[in-house]
């Protein structure tokens, strides 16, 4: 495990990279692990009779290692939009009799949905803000290049816009801004006018059209670590799923549902997500906003929470074994009493 903290862009998403590498195939091949587990575990402290939340339930590994650590009475609500994980989540989290309350919503909706199901003030809350390898392989949704499919990448499929229609309708510089923002890519503007003048004549609808024809219009590198469209596939699924606004939302919820002493562990897997939580934790342990100017303070800000320490992010005996973890980044912040 490493310990680091800086701003600066993570190593690479693992969001979508693994389905368009060698070696997201081969952990395809070996189902979802959990990322950072014993990390998690460490900073989040579940115990006996504790509340845990866990807001992006995925593949469940980490709620169900929650569950056994929280054993024989803690609770855990766990959270997912996407119908099919918490389908998986309910098989396999089903030895857990009653201790498990499954809902599937958006993370950005913890603040409203937690209460109405017992977890009004909890001990733990968990954002792992990444994709499973089921969804990265799902090829109805289009989440990842090697496993291919239509370019949906809707967590919720009955809401919002496929990729493929985004794709199809916005302006030129308009998806110039978006790759730019959302993907923070260094080709934003060449990507985009390839696919305008592409979709004039070939609709662009699958993960693999989408892949290659960003493989055409970006330079090849002397090395290359990752596939050119990895940013593409971030900029567009964060903007389906508006998943930087959903953040926002979750990290607010946190400071109402966790009681003092409660935790709050969030994994990232960009520089995008990662600042967002670095800032927002940063905000709450600092308290007062008021400028350096003022003589006293006027806004009344107290501080909220304490910060568990620098980011962390896998040790290389993880990422040899989950290559998807390498860009992973681990933060962690306690509530106080205000």
């Amino acid at each position: 495990m490493k310990s680091i903290d800086s701003d600066e862009p993570l190593e690479g998403n693992t969001d979508g990279i693994a389905a368009g590498s060698p070696e997201g195939g081969a952990e395809l091949k070996a189902g979802h692990l959990p990322v950072m587990l014993g990390e998690v575990i460490e900073t989040l402290a579940p115990r006996s009779g504790s509340l845990q939340i866990d807001a992006t339930l995925g593949g469940a590994g980490h709620a169900e290692r929650v569950l056994e650590e929280s054993s024989p009475d803690g609770r855990l609500l766990g959270l997912d939009a996407d119908e099919a994980a918490i389908a998986r989540s309910a098989k396999r989290l089903a030895r857990f009799g009653d201790r498990v309350v499954l809902r599937r919503t958006n993370f950005g909706n913890v603040a409203e949905v937690a209460p109405e199901a017992g977890f009004g003030q909890v001990d733990g809350i968990l954002l792992d803000l990444g994709l499973s390898s089921y969804q990265l392989s799902d090829t109805s949704r289009g989440f990842g290049f090697r496993a291919g499919g239509r370019l949906d990448m809707r967590f919720d499929t009955g809401r919002g816009r496929p990729a493929a229609d985004l794709l199809a309708t916005m302006e030129q510089g308009e998806l110039t801004a978006l790759f730019g923002k959302y993907g923070e890519e260094p080709f934003a503007g060449r990507i985009a006018r390839t696919i305008v003048e592409t979709r004039r004549h070939t609709p662009i609808e699958t993960a693999e059209q989408l892949a290659a024809l960003v493989e055409r219009a970006v330079p090849a590198p002397k090395a290359r670590r990752t596939h050119p469209a990895t940013r593409v596939f971030q900029a567009l699924r964060i903007a389906v799923n508006d998943e930087l606004v959903a953040l926002e939302a979750g990290l607010a919820a946190a400071l109402v549902l966790l009681r003092p002493g409660g935790r709050l562990v969030v994994l990232s897997y960009h520089s995008l997500e990662d600042r967002i939580v670095k800032r927002f934790i940063a905000t709450e342990q600092r308290g007062c906003v008021c400028p350096i100017e003022f003589p006293v303070c006027v806004c009344g800000r107290s501080p909220k929470l304490r910060s568990l320490g620098k980011s962390q992010t896998p040790s290389a005996e993880e990422v040899a074994a989950n290559p998807r973890s390498r860009s992973a980044r681990l933060r962690g912040a306690e509530r106080i009493a205000a």
